[in-house]
């Protein structure tokens, strides 16, 4: 009954106002967020996907925590280990140096207080052994503390010639922290190794009294600088070798004064240059004695034959046949021979003998070339140095090079035979081919190392007949007892010896004074070379004056080289 009663109050129809009270939106729903509207349930594949995604996001750092944990956990474990560790340079303890009395010339000074310390090098406070010694720069910081070069490098002289030596091998130092950075421990993970100490052969107090010899000459008498050597002849030890004016050593490592450094920089008297084995020079008169063993040599005079000098010659102009050209002396030596010429250092002899004049035969310039060669000049010493210039032996190929293809003359030759023209040596050089005059023919290699084993296997002799070397080391004698060089006539010992001066420039206003030489005259032991540079030529005094002053040093303070 009830039933019927429901279906009887729908009678079928709908009435209208029902409708558009529904449109009207009556209740006021905010359509725009879905009220009144019938929600719709979420599919399954919905709640699939994000299921499957989040699985796969569990996954993903399920293995990597996997990978990190299980498979490379060791290795992991090390990594985190060492990151508390702090890696610091132990630096190696730099080499020092001595000389050959066993005196320090290079020390060690702490120079920092922190984790990671290097010394500092300390200088002999000497003048006159920069050049030698050299300078170094130290380890380098960049802007965060790191250092981005860890050793001490040597720039110049033995600090950089026996870098390797003197630096040994830095080492290692570990540092564990934690997390706030606190030091837990410390200990030595590799050790440094100490660098090796050299022993020199020079003699520090003889070269620094050297030294202030030429300082005080050049400064005197307005030479723009000098420089002298001194060499054992029988193992090529270097006993001095000094130069003015030099740089500080330890200005160079150890200042940071920028003006200083500049100040170097801008010297006109260039004492960055170690003139003894860069420094080239004209060498003048020197050349007469290594003339004469190559005409010798060649059977082209006897030694007792004489030539008149009276101070000049001349030969036919080749390009004015109604002209001649005049070939000067220093001065008139009347008749000389060949020892006579070595002594009064007869140009005209040389000129003779060397380009050839009259009825006397020259050496030539082919040969010139080779007899130089064979005494060292115009090729390497092959000494420890840093650097040195090889000069040149003036040909008529370096001519054509140099002066627009012109020709070799006559008048080259002869100019050339007593140390002008284009040529050009070191002092190095020629102290060592000094000291083969000595020792009768052997070039040795010099070197700055006490009881180096450099020379223990000498060089083949020069293939020059020893009663030659015999006729040239008594001219070399005589000129040292009546001679141009008598200031070297000293009664402690016997020196031997020839004096160059080289005139320079077109005007010729300026001079290279020199002095070569060795000593004790009948058991040579050391040959010297000084040279006192572009000084006035109406000055009468020069490297002789040096090593005048300096044989007198040694023979009160050092006479055991005389014996």
């Amino acid at each position: 009954m009830r039933l019927l009663n429901r279906k009887n109050r729908f009678n079928g129809e709908i009435d209208p106002d029902e409708i558009f009270l529904d449109s009207s939106n009556l209740p006021k729903f905010n359509k725009q967020q879905f009220e009144g509207t019938i929600e719709k349930p979420i599919g399954k594949k919905t709640f699939f996907f994000f299921g499957f995604f989040f699985f796969l996001v569990l996954a993903i750092f399920s293995s990597k925590i996997f990978a990190l944990q299980i498979i490379d956990g060791e290795k992991n474990f090390s990594k985190s280990d060492s990151n508390r560790l702090d890696h610091f340079v132990v630096f190696s303890e730099r080499g020092l140096v001595y000389d050959r009395n066993g005196k320090e010339l290079v020390t060690n000074e702490l120079s920092s207080t922190t984790e990671e310390t290097h010394n500092k090098r300390s200088y002999i406070k000497k003048s006159g052994l920069s050049h030698v010694l050299g300078y170094v720069t130290y380890p380098q910081k960049d802007s965060s503390g790191n250092y981005y070069e860890t050793k001490t490098i040597g720039r110049d002289g033995v600090e950089k010639i026996f870098d390797e030596k003197l630096n040994g091998k830095n080492g290692t130092k570990l540092i564990e922290v934690d997390a706030l950075g606190q030091v837990i421990s410390e200990a030595i993970f590799e050790p440094s190794i100490e660098g090796e100490n050299i022993t020199l052969s020079i003699d520090s107090e003889l070269q620094a009294y050297m030294y202030e010899t030429i300082r005080t000459l050049a400064n005197r008498v307005h030479f723009t600088g000098g420089a002298g050597v001194i060499m054992d002849v029988t193992n090529g030890e270097i006993l001095a070798l000094t130069n003015y004016p030099e740089y500080s050593s330890d200005v160079l490592s150890n200042s940071e004064d920028n003006n200083l450094v500049a100040g170097y920089i801008f010297d006109e008297g260039n004492p960055f240059l170690n003139r003894v084995t860069s420094g080239l020079y004209i060498p003048g008169s020197i050349v007469k004695p290594f003339m004469s063993l190559g005409v010798l040599n060649e059977g082209l005079i006897d030694p007792k034959k004489q030539i008149l000098s009276t101070g000049s010659i001349s030969i036919q102009n080749p390009y004015n046949p109604d002209q001649k050209t005049v070939f000067k002396d220093w001065k008139a030596h009347g008749w000389v021979d060949m020892r006579q010429a070595i002594a009064v250092s007869s140009d005209v002899y040389f000129y003779a003998v060397g380009g050839g004049y009259g009825d006397q035969k020259g050496l030539g310039i082919t040969k010139i070339n080779e007899y130089m060669k064979m005494f060292g000049f115009g090729k390497p010493t092959e000494a420890e140095v840093t650097k040195e210039e090889i000069g040149n032996v003036p040909n008529p190929e370096w001519k054509k090079e140099n002066f627009e293809g012109e020709d070799w003359t006559l008048g080259n030759t002869y100019h050339t035979s007593i140390g002008q023209y284009g040529f050009q040596v070191t002092p190095l050089q020629a102290v060592r081919a000094t000291a083969s005059v000595a020792n009768n023919g052997y070039l040795l290699k010099p070197t700055f190392i006490k009881d180096s084993e450099l020379n223990k296997k000498y060089p083949e002799r020069i293939p020059i007949d020893l009663n030659n070397f015999k006729i040239v080391k008594e001219g070399m004698r005589q000129a040292v007892t009546e001679g141009t060089a008598q200031g070297l006539s000293v009664p402690y010992t016997k020196v031997a010896g020839k004096t160059g001066t080289a005139e320079l420039g077109v005007s010729k206003k300026y001079v290279n004074a020199w002095i070569i030489g060795f000593f004790p005259y009948e058991n040579p032991k050391y040959a010297f070379a000084v040279i006192m540079e572009h000084g006035p030529k109406e000055n009468t005094v020069g490297g002789l004056y040096v090593m005048r002053q300096t044989l007198d040093w040694m023979s009160i303070n050092r006479p055991e080289y005389f014996k």
